[in-house]
């Protein structure tokens, strides 16, 4: 390629004078693009930060659609179409000016992806970049994208496949997952006797997650009974929950099925006499906090949360705010809020900071902002607090430890690990716990214990529950 089309330089301001038309992008590209290079330059997420773009914009329901359609489909495949870029440009992605790959990006998605025209996802995609960068950028852009528009998705898979140096490389490329999630994946299927639903998993993650909504007890009613298994939960009528969300005055909310089930086994783990105390040690940003304080307010429990980060704190006070009563929110570091507090609380929810590698569905720029030097530095501090917890336990009381993360290291790792330190305390039958509550059958890894849902099988986020029980008093009179 000519030195006009590297890519990676901005080339100066196009000279005054001359007619060429102005260059126009239909708004829910620009809306996509603008939220992909928030994901790419701020770390943002896109899941918070596309509503505010749409709104912005003034997106009517088909274009916000497609704005929608657009981001996660391009964050989902971004490593696939990285290696299809690089293919069609002939030097890694890497080496690519960063506004212009995420132009890239959005062209390949639309190009192998979509049924958008093909002329309409080249120009509108060299637009973007002739805006951000200038002419020399928006030339080579049109080099790569008209390109890759000569191949069909087949075959430029065949393409990138044919270069991988192992069947690991060749299914990431596939599934667009690194191929280090796609090992701990496999990992924690195989824990179950189930390494055979890995595909099956892997494609679970890359389809748009069906919305589901919470009604919190004693303040709302399901509108929907559609769905499997936990009794708060239904599905959005017509996938569009902003009208009943909108109209109930916080008492239904968006909140995966999944997060629902985790919250209730630890109100369901053993009768609730009045009078407990109840800690959301990492409470933020609340849809949690929320559904135990609602129970909480009907079993006459006292509620307290604490997120050490002022931002979720605020959050969780507006989660709350639909349910009736006090919920006192700390903002201290977890591990010092629990270990001040010794034999303090009934039950505790530790949703633990993690690597969300069960939330791909969702937020699918995770699996590439995630890397294995994460799970190291997050082991030690999920440690620390379960173990934290452990110790603010009264006689007899419950911990369930939560994470969005299959990756053992993260779930049964850490149970493990804090429980070999204290003999004393047990594991509770999480696997009976959860399976009391649905109201449908689930299936469930049997023998483990604890609970692991999956996207492909149960329809939620992969979210991780172990309950522990720390033993009653000598002096138990129960």
């Amino acid at each position: 390629m000519t030195g006009s089309q590297r890519g990676g330089r901005r080339q100066g301001p196009p000279r005054s004078g001359h007619s060429r038309p102005e260059r126009t992008v239909q708004p829910a590209r620009k809306a996509a693009y603008d939220v992909l290079r928030a994901v790419s330059a701020s770390d943002a997420y896109a899941n918070l930060m596309l509503p505010a773009v749409i709104a912005e914009a003034g997106l009517d329901p088909q274009d916000a659609a497609l704005a929608t359609e657009l981001t996660y489909g391009t964050l989902r495949r971004r490593g696939t179409y990285d290696a299809i870029i690089a293919a069609a440009a002939d030097r890694p992605a890497s080496d690519i000016d960063p506004a212009v790959l995420d132009a890239l990006r959005l062209g390949a998605h639309q190009l192998l992806a979509t049924r958008v025209a093909p002329h309409a996802a080249v120009n509108e995609s060299v637009n973007l970049v002739a805006a951000a960068q200038g002419r020399g950028a928006s030339s080579f852009a049109n080099a790569v994208l008209r390109r890759i528009s000569r191949e069909g998705a087949e075959r430029w898979q065949e393409i990138i496949e044919s270069g991988a140096r192992s069947d690991d490389e060749r299914l990431a490329l596939r599934t667009a997952h690194p191929v280090w999630v796609i090992r701990a994946l496999r990992r924690a299927l195989a824990a179950e006797e189930r390494a055979a639903e890995l595909d099956a998993l892997l494609d679970a993650d890359n389809v748009s997650p069906e919305v589901t909504l919470v009604a919190l007890p004693g303040l709302a009613e399901p509108g929907d009974p559609r769905r499997p298994y936990a009794a708060t939960a239904f599905a959005s009528p017509g996938g569009d929950p902003h009208r009943i969300v909108a109209g109930s005055g916080g008492r239904i909310r968006v909140q995966d099925e999944g997060s629902q089930l985790v919250a209730l086994a630890l109100a369901a783990a053993a009768p609730i006499r009045a009078g407990e105390r109840w800690l959301d040690l990492c409470a933020g940003p609340g849809g949690k906090t929320a559904l135990l304080a609602a129970i909480a307010h009907e079993s006459g429990v006292t509620l307290e949360a604490n997120e050490v980060v002022p931002a979720r704190a605020g959050l969780v006070r507006n989660a709350l705010r639909p349910v009736p009563g006090e919920v006192v929110v700390h903002e201290q570091d977890g591990r010092e809020f629990a270990s001040g507090r010794p034999g303090a609380f009934d039950r505790i929810l530790v949703d633990a900071p993690c690597t969300g590698l069960g939330a791909l569905r969702r937020r699918p720029e995770a699996r590439w902002r995630k890397s294995p030097a994460d799970v190291a530095e997050l082991v030690p501090l999920q440690t620390q607090l379960l173990s934290a917890a452990l110790d603010a336990l009264a006689p007899g009381g419950i911990v369930a430890y939560v994470t969005c993360s299959p990756h053992l290291a993260e779930t049964t790792g850490v149970v493990q690990e804090v429980l070999r330190e204290r003999p004393e305390y047990v594991e509770l039958d999480a696997a009976r716990v959860v399976a009391g509550l649905a109201r449908n059958p689930i299936d469930l890894a049997e023998g483990s214990g604890h609970v692991q849902l999956w996207p492909h099988r149960h329809r939620t986020d992969a979210m991780f529950l172990a309950l522990i029980q720390r033993p009653a008093s000598d002096s138990q009179g129960d």
